[in-house]
This record gives structure tokens, sequence and C-alpha cells, in this order.
């Protein structure tokens, strides 16, 4: 509102009392269509003071109406007549200050966000910023600021230009490309949308996505439950090594083509930092490797087979970023990978993970495997809870173990899985039971 408003205009219409009158009047100059004039505006609902002023205003006769058509070309003719201002949108802004153009402002906006996504140069950033996730998460992360948002695609393409990598550090890689050490930590800005490029390419990879079997949002801070594993999972996926000594990959017995790397017979680690730093080189091709979820599965093969246990990897639970990118190259090696886990509801969700990502089969992990198991009446056994979730391999699985409410520990069939590992079996592809309807 200018300091020096007309007294004329301020008793026409100025004042608290008139302070609705004016707002709805604002509004209708608001929501003009781009190139068009309001030429007229019917203001319904009047009290008997608006209705008085705006009759004043018209030059009417004071007969009481609920509501008035404004001639707005009229109405700005006798303004400027009388001097107290040029339109009618001229008092009003006058009183209350200016008006926002609504179409004005989106097409404005649009130009804006047009010009950050035309000016992204990164193939895959362009490609993410052309659907609504994509161009929804860049305006969240830039809190709605083109600018700010531009800036953020510039940052976003330097550290996409070092990729994939080979095996670098997080703070490595963001103080080459952008001279910051923690400008892609967990929760900045930059990298939610490097990590949201990564996670839609169709490029190669060296580990499965980043998905934990949790439903999680990637990029703002404060990170959500599992966020920051899964973005840990996604940074491997582009040679990139975040807290790469954590939780390395456990395995027996993988046959290399160099010499001597781990002793036969005995338990073996891997870290991320080593599988992609100086990546083996597997011999696996056409072979059965088989996984189990426990730890304890695989210390017992190898306490009975030791050397002549056949390749056995543990997932430990749901696999982190060295157990995927492990079961990535193995299946880039060649390897028929095998699953075997926890009778459970979490043991079914981390087997449709393995499978999905890794293309592995089961491995007697099926209906008739679970009844069997009911039937031993193993010790190693609790009451099932939780959500069920889908065995997407063997849809009676699912319902055998709703109808019994056994949960059973991987261990309880450490006998017949055992027979399976002596490499020296005679099958040479011992996968689950064939899916059967469950009774």
């Amino acid at each position: 509102m200018s300091s020096q408003v007309d007294p004329r205009l301020e008793r026409l219409l100025g004042g608290e009392h008139l302070a609705a009158l004016r707002k709805r009047l604002r509004q209708r100059f608001e929501r003009a269509p781009l190139g068009g004039a309001v030429d007229r505006i019917r203001v319904a609902g009047l009290s008997a003071e608006e209705h008085a002023t705006l009759a004043s205003l018209l030059g009417r006769p004071q007969r009481r109406s609920k509501s008035l058509q404004i001639d707005v070309r009229r109405v700005d003719a006798d303004l400027r007549r009388s001097g107290i201002a040029t339109s009618l949108r001229d008092a009003l802004e006058k009183l209350d200050g200016p008006i926002p153009h609504r179409a004005g402002m989106r097409l404005r906006t649009q130009t804006l966000w047009s010009g950050v996504v035309d000016g992204c140069s990164h193939p895959g950033l362009a490609r993410l910023l052309l659907t609504p996730e994509g161009i929804g998460l860049l305006r969240r992360l830039a809190r709605q600021d083109a600018i700010a948002a531009a800036e953020l695609c510039r940052r976003a393409e330097e550290v996409l230009r070092h990729l994939p990598a080979k095996g670098i550090t997080r703070s490595q890689l963001s103080a080459n490309a952008l001279g910051d050490a923690h400008a892609l930590d967990n929760g900045r800005a930059t990298a939610a949308l490097v990590l949201a490029v990564w996670r839609q390419a169709a490029a190669p990879v060296h580990v499965g996505d980043g998905d934990t079997g949790r439903q999680s949002t990637e990029g703002i801070a404060p990170e959500p439950a599992g966020s920051v594993e899964r973005a840990r999972d996604t940074w491997a996926r582009a040679g990139v090594l975040v807290n790469e000594l954590a939780r390395p990959a456990l395995f027996l017995n993988l046959p290399t083509s160099e010499s001597g790397r781990w002793p036969a017979g005995e338990p073996a680690y891997a870290s991320l930092r080593l599988l992609l730093r100086l990546p083996p080189r597997w011999d696996v091709a056409g072979r059965n490797v088989y996984l189990c979820e426990n730890p304890n599965l695989l210390a017992i093969a190898a306490d009975r087979w030791g050397a002549a246990c056949a390749p056995l990897v543990c997932t430990d639970g749901m696999p982190a970023a060295a157990q995927r990118c492990l079961l990535a190259q193995l299946s880039q090696a060649g390897a028929r990978l095998r699953y075997h886990g926890d009778f459970d509801w979490p043991g079914l969700r981390i087997a449709n993970h393995v499978m999905r990502e890794h293309g592995a089969k089961p491995w007697r992990f099926g209906a008739v495997d679970y009844l069997a198991a009911v039937r031993d009446g193993s010790s190693l056994t609790h009451q099932l809870a939780g959500k069920a979730v889908e065995a997407s391999w063997d849809g009676a699985l699912t319902l055998a173990m709703g109808e019994h409410r056994i949960a059973i520990a991987e261990e309880a069939l450490a006998a017949s899985l055992l027979d399976d590992l002596h490499d020296g079996h005679s099958s040479d592809d011992p996968l689950a039971s064939p899916p059967s309807v469950a009774r």
C-alpha cells in the first residue's frame, strides 16, 4: 500500500470494513487469463455496506441487492476522470499492494524450470528430469527455487562425469568433483540427485539396485530408516566406496583363477573395497554356487566338508553392498545361484530380493520342503509372526506357512542341505522341490 493514497480513494474503498470486498475484487484480477483483460466482475453475497460501496462506485441507486455486476472499463474511466486512480486495479493496488497475476507467474515459473531441464547436458540427468518423479525431486531439493535447481544440476553433472568409478571413496570423489569432501554426504542435495540418476540408469551395474526390502525415500535430510544403507548400495553400483569395510561378504570355497588367494576349506571374507578395487576372477561358469542366509550354516558346512564343500556364500540376512557386489560378480561370471533361507516372513522377503535381483533359484526352499520340516518337528522353530510375504517362486509356500504358523530356522535343515553341499554329490542341480499345492 502506498503511503500517499488519495483521501478520496480511502473514503471510497479503504478501511478494514471493506477489506473482504477488496480481497474478492483482487482475486478476480489475479485469476485473469494470459493476455486477457478483466471486463466484468460479478460480486455475490454482498453485505449492505459492501453493496452501498459498489453502488456508489458505479453511480447506481442504493437499491438493496446481494449481488452486483461491475463494468470494469466504465469504472476505470470514471476513476481516471476523477484523478483518484488510473483503473480499478490501480486503486486496489494503491490500497493493498501489488496484485500478482497467477497465470503470468505460472508461465514465468514454467519457463524458468524448462530452462533448468534444457540446460542439463548429462543424458542420465536429463532423462531423470523428464519424469514427474525426477523433476519433483529436483524441485524439493531446490526448495522450489529454479536458480538453486540450476546450480544443483551443475554440481550433480560434475559428479556424474566422474562415474562409473573403480573403487574411489565417496569423500575423494566429492573433493575431486566439488572441492568439498563432505558435499556428497548422506542427506546432501547433490548426493540425492546423483543417486537418483544411478537408480534409474539402465547402464551395467556392479551390484543390484538399492532395494533393501524396506520402503524408503532417498535424499532429503533427515534420512529415513533404511535409506543410508540403500544409498551405500547405489554408490557401490557406481564404483564408489562408502564405509567400504563394513559388513564384508562371507563365503567358502569360491573358486578363482588366482591360486592361493583364499585357503580352501576355511570361511573367508571379502570387503566391498576389495571387490571393487581388485575384483577376483571367479572361476564359476556353469557351476552351482549355493547361497544361505545365516553364517551358522556356512560354519557348519566348513566343519563338515572343509575343502570338499561346494561353493557357498552367506547373505547374512538382507544382502548389503558387499554381498550384492559379490552376487552380481558371480552371476556375471556365469554361476548358477541357488538360495536357501529361514522359513519365516523376513526370510521370504530376502529370498524374493535375491532371486529377483541376482537371478537365483530356490534351493530346497519350497512348500514341500517346509511341510517336511514341519512334520519332522525340529526344535529350531518358533511361532510365525508378522505380515505374510508372497514367495515369488512358489505361492504354495506362503499358503503352507500361513496355515501352520510355524517359523523354521535355516539351521534346522542343515542335514539335507549338507548333503547337497558335498562337492562330490551326484546331483548337478539340486533345486527346491517343485512348487506344489500346500495341504
